[in-house]
């Protein structure tokens, strides 16, 4: 099964891709606005990550690492690679300036909710430093919330929840 999304509201439609072949032309009808619009099977204009069904864990574009956004509610798995610098983790939105957005119905993420800055450190290694950024309901790592102005240190395979959001660090394969 193959999601489009609305080009007006950002509502999602389903349908099955196999029905189709590549080249085929499709008209939909977004079933909560009513606005009709058409795409072409096989040729898509999403985001690498949004037309990932399957992602794959280890995402490294950039040899950064990824982050792997597990949504509690319906247990829909996204990757997004990270950069060097900041990386912006919030609710995707057009027009949301946050350069880590994730596709979420969860209307406890913050569209800006929390930074991961990706840095070097003094041996040369890659440092993941995870802050709040003053979100409506906080970053938790471990069941444990990040106060105010406060920045941790984490390393591949922590755990840390936006709302009943769920993300896993995973760190770049090139780190010893």
């Amino acid at each position: 099964m193959k999601r489009v999304r609305c080009p007006k509201c950002d509502q999602y439609i389903t349908f099955d891709e196999t029905k189709y072949e590549a080249g085929q032309s499709l008209v939909f009808k977004c079933p909560d606005c009513g606005k009709e619009f058409g795409i072409r099977i096989g040729v898509s204009k999403l985001r690498e990550r949004q037309k990932d069904e399957n992602p794959d864990e280890q995402a490294n574009e950039q040899g950064c690492g990824s982050i792997v956004v597990i949504e509690n509610v319906f247990h829909y798995k996204q990757v997004i690679p990270l950069r060097m610098g900041d990386n912006i983790i919030g609710r995707y939105q057009k027009g949301n300036p946050a350069n880590t957005a994730f596709e979420t119905v969860d209307p406890s993420v913050d569209l800006n909710h929390c930074t991961i800055t990706v840095s070097r450190d003094k041996k040369g290694g890659l440092r993941y430093t995870l802050k709040d950024n003053n979100s409506n309901t906080g970053t938790f790592i471990d069941n444990v919330e990040l106060t105010p102005k406060e920045r941790r240190v984490i390393s591949d395979g922590t755990l840390f929840t936006l709302g009943a959001t769920s993300i896993i660090l995973r760190t770049s394969n090139d780190e010893e």
